[in-house]
């Protein structure tokens, strides 16, 4: 899009460029996995400072992140000044499995990528029922398949 953007010449205003761009999303982007018995969240943020801009919490089985990185004014101020850094607030909710307890919830911030390990309790196998289906071929639904159409 920015290459469309300049080779039309036009000057876009930057909030505009950055929501034809789709950074208008709200959400964080995150990678999650399993581990054994630890489940993984890890999410990009450099430029952060993850004791002051980061909050995370459960509630309701869900783990919720937000995160907030805010656009230095002086450098916006200065001239040919481009940015296509994110900023602003930013949120996501994960649901958890049943049974997680906050004190094996450890989150960690290293080279702007915050990670959250979740120990995940064992959750017992649920039978699965198979369920038949039966095949009408044009038949009402109230009729048995054996019985003859008439």
């Amino acid at each position: 899009m920015d290459n469309f953007l300049r080779r039309g010449g036009l000057e876009v205003p930057e909030p505009v460029r950055r929501f034809l761009q789709g950074e208008s999303d709200p959400s964080l982007r995150i990678e999650q996995y399993q581990e054994g018995d630890t489940l993984v969240v890890r999410v990009d943020l450099p430029g952060i400072d993850p004791e002051t801009d980061v909050d995370i919490s459960v509630s309701d089985d869900n783990l919720h992140i937000q995160a907030r990185r805010e656009e230095d004014a002086e450098r916006m101020d200065k001239r040919g000044y481009r940015s296509e850094l994110r900023y602003g607030e930013r949120s996501r909710s994960i649901p958890l499995p049943r049974g997680v307890s906050q004190d094996g919830i450890i989150a960690t911030y290293e080279d702007g990528v915050l990670e959250i390990r979740i120990r995940v309790p064992e959750q017992p196998e649920t039978p699965t029922t198979k369920i038949r289906v039966v095949r009408t071929g044009g038949r009402e639904a109230n009729q048995s398949p054996e019985e003859p159409l008439t």
